[in-house]
């Protein structure tokens, strides 16, 4: 009897998910209902990436950030795959919101040898001549289990006077409805990826940057480089503005690692205050962002960040084509103030290069709009 309750115990804890009831599905399935899954053990199958902003398990029969569920580790598996940079949003400590938290138990992760396989291809990165920023050099077909997090609703709510009310969601910007815990790996198959769309570089430009070393400092000094007052300068120093000055408690938190597990605290509310009632939690992992690489980072979350506080774009920020197009267009405009000769984006889409003949503004928004549909599955509204 001791013995059957001693298991009855380590099998109702946290650690034994595994063993008792695991519902096979698809990641179609989970996506349609995602709510319905909620707490769940599940078993599927799918298509692993990770990139620049991106950690997820797709099925080439869903389509865009709904036909994507983020993954994410267990707490304290310091493993190496995973988005390169990533911003999390939760209500500040001091928003008067009312929240409610979810109870979540903490997991263990198996760590076998298809689990390893999967952690170090989707680590590896793509080696190139000049920038490819958060390029990998394999997908992975695997089959995960894992506990399945889903909610109806993804992203951030305001009020009729557009304050932070809500956050909902996980995964980059809190835009995904699912998210999937691992706890195991199994079946694991890589394909490489093609980057022969992308030019070759004739220089590698992608560890050089001014600024002193101060990643922000770059951002900035990139905007000194266009004409003061014009489009190009306000939008890559209001990108690099997003963080605030040295000291100043904006709401912006900003840390260094592999932004591949749970967050200890998961909460909508976070631990710090905001003056807006919002927080964005940054985090990027230096060890594959190198030099120019982490400015380019920088600037892209940092428009993300502004574009979501500011008032003028709040009818946009749900949707995810106008988020991302904007942030890489800045992101390109921070690569052309530095005198940055090339720039590629995961999959190999070339979305600058400075040997561009012709009308470069339309070369840069074509090849940025073709990633994002092709990479993404997202599209234009105005094309829809």
């Amino acid at each position: 009897m001791k013995q059957l309750l001693a298991l009855i115990f380590v099998c109702a804890s946290a650690t034994c998910p595994l063993g008792a009831q695991v519902t096979d599905t698809s990641v179609c399935d989970i996506l349609a209902n995602p709510q319905s899954f909620d707490g769940k053990t599940v078993r599927v199958k799918g298509t692993v990436v990770a990139g620049f902003e991106e950690f997820a398990i797709k099925a080439s029969e869903c389509h865009g950030l709904a036909g994507a569920i983020w993954l994410a580790y267990p707490d304290g598996t310091k493993a190496k795959a995973g988005p390169v940079a990533y911003v999390q949003m939760q209500l500040s400590r001091n928003n008067p919101a009312s929240v409610v938290n979810t109870n979540r138990p903490s997991l263990k992760l198996e760590k076998n040898k298809a689990f390893k396989q999967l952690d170090s291809l989707l680590a590896t990165p793509y080696r190139s001549g000049g920038m490819c920023l958060g390029c990998v050099r394999f997908t992975v077909t695997a089959t995960l289990v894992g506990r399945l997090d889903g909610t109806k609703d993804a992203g951030i709510v305001r009020d009729r006077d557009g304050r932070f009310v809500g956050v909902s969601g996980f995964g980059n910007l809190n835009r995904y409805h699912a998210r999937l815990v691992v706890q195991s790996v199994d079946q694991v198959t890589s394909q490489e990826i093609d980057y022969a769309r992308g030019t070759p570089a004739v220089k590698d430009d992608s560890q050089s940057e001014s600024g002193g070393g101060d990643p922000v400092a770059a951002a900035h000094q990139a905007a000194r480089a266009f004409d003061p007052g014009s489009t190009a300068a306000s939008e890559v120093e209001r990108a690099a503005a997003a963080y605030g000055r040295e000291g100043e408690d904006n709401g912006v938190e900003v840390g260094f690692g592999i932004p591949n597990e749970v967050a200890r605290n998961d909460s909508p509310k976070g631990d710090h205050d905001s003056p807006d009632g919002l927080l964005f939690n940054c985090t990027f992992d230096m060890d594959r962002l190198k030099g120019a690489q982490l400015t380019r980072a920088i600037s892209h979350v940092g428009t993300h960040i502004a574009d979501i506080r500011d008032p003028q774009w709040a009818s946009k920020t749900g949707n995810g084509y106008a988020l991302e197009y904007h942030a890489w267009q800045t992101t390109v405009l921070s690569a052309v103030g530095s005198g940055q000769k090339t720039l590629t984006l995961p999959g190999g889409y070339l979305v600058w290069n400075s040997a561009w003949s012709g009308n470069r503004d339309k070369m840069v928004n074509d090849a940025i709009s073709q990633f994002l549909a092709d990479r993404e599955s997202l599209s234009s509204p105005v094309t829809q």
